[in-house]
């Protein structure tokens, strides 16, 4: 089920003249419910103009930070985040789903040299993987290279550099702006040659346990080749989408499934088109699945094939081990046998 709470705004603030801080006040009687793993998100609900918009937005502070906050960044003909960065004010109160979210990095008692890639508005769950990886052994290291247009459009941009004073021998930052030359920063856009300056350069002799990207496609696509000519383990290399191509593709399966849903433990019994998504199906059954962007980027919908066959027409989240082990985005998914049986609840 989507579970939502309402949760008071303590605080909002300007994190550059196109993107907000929004701190959230976690009741004492909702802390389990919200602990989260760095990296995962949260989904946010409001009723804009009369219509409900969803939107999934990750987590900026560190798991043992006392509040909680995500990074919202102003987007040309968003609703949602035009509204969070506008609107939106400390007293005011918004529905909040639990956190969730694959991407996340869990804390080892063996050191973990860590480096991370974020364009833009994707340093959001980078910065509460960088307070945890710094914080949760005293021997990590972590190693940020992070592009922007220029300093003034960089979210974090005080926060990072205080991470910079507090860690001097643990934590790396490298600025890329494109359309600013400042001194200590790279020119340009994250590409391959900037991946093999990291690995061949500046730390030729680190070796790193894990890579963490995240932003656009075309750059997380680029750093993930890039790592791989290196000779980098996919199990190393873990992204998250902020934003992905639109293309639409359209499903060539004909008939009908007969579809049964499980969710909080209740079983749902419904019969659905092939060309139609899944989750498309489920939410005019009004079957309260979880959701969000229903883009196939944030992974709220997630849930595992107990029975026949589903085909997903993008996927650029879940692993092949998570495939082979059954789980689909049911946005994305289309079914191809005369009967699906999903769990949303074996997750």
């Amino acid at each position: 089920m989507s579970t939502f709470y309402s949760l008071k705004v303590s605080a909002v603030s300007a994190l550059t003249p196109s993107s907000v801080a929004i701190t959230l006040d976690i009741p004492n009687d909702l802390k389990k419910d919200f602990t989260f793993d760095a990296g995962q998100h949260l989904t946010l609900k409001q009723t804009i103009n009369g219509q409900e918009i969803r939107r999934a937005y990750s987590i900026s502070s560190a798991p043992s930070d006392a509040k909680m906050t995500v990074g919202i960044k102003k987007v040309e003909g968003g609703a949602f985040s035009v509204w969070a960065n506008e609107a939106i004010k400390a007293g005011d109160s918004i529905e909040v789903m639990p956190p969730k979210g694959h991407f996340v990095f869990r804390p080892t008692t063996t050191p973990q040299q860590i480096v991370a890639f974020a364009a833009g508005s994707g340093i959001t769950p980078i910065m509460s993987i960088a307070g945890s990886v710094l914080e949760s052994h005293p021997e990590n290291t972590f190693v940020l290279v992070y592009g922007n247009q220029s300093p003034e459009e960089t979210m974090y941009h005080r926060e990072i550099l205080d991470l910079s004073n507090k860690y001097t021998d643990r934590f790396f930052v490298q600025f890329m702006y494109s359309r600013a030359r400042e001194e200590d920063a790279l020119f340009g856009r994250i590409d391959g040659a900037t991946v093999n300056l990291i690995l061949k350069n500046k730390f030729k002799d680190r070796s790193f346990d894990h890579f963490y990207l995240c932003g656009p496609e075309d750059m997380i696509n680029t750093v993930k080749e890039t790592l791989q000519k290196n000779d980098i383990a996919k199990d190393k290399v873990h992204f998250e989408l902020f934003t992905t191509s639109q293309e639409e593709e359209v499903s060539q399966a004909e008939g009908q499934t007969t579809m049964e849903v499980t969710l909080d433990d209740e079983v749902f019994t419904f019969v659905m088109d092939k060309k139609k998504l899944v989750l498309d199906a489920v939410l005019n059954e009004n079957i309260d699945a979880p959701y969000s962007c229903q883009g196939g980027v944030c992974s709220t919908c997630i849930a595992r094939v107990k029975e026949g066959k589903a085909e997903m027409v993008k996927n650029q989240i879940l692993t092949d081990g998570e495939i082979e082990e059954g789980f689909i985005l049911t946005c994305q998914a289309h079914p191809l046998t005369p009967t699906l049986k999903i769990d949303y609840d074996d997750v």
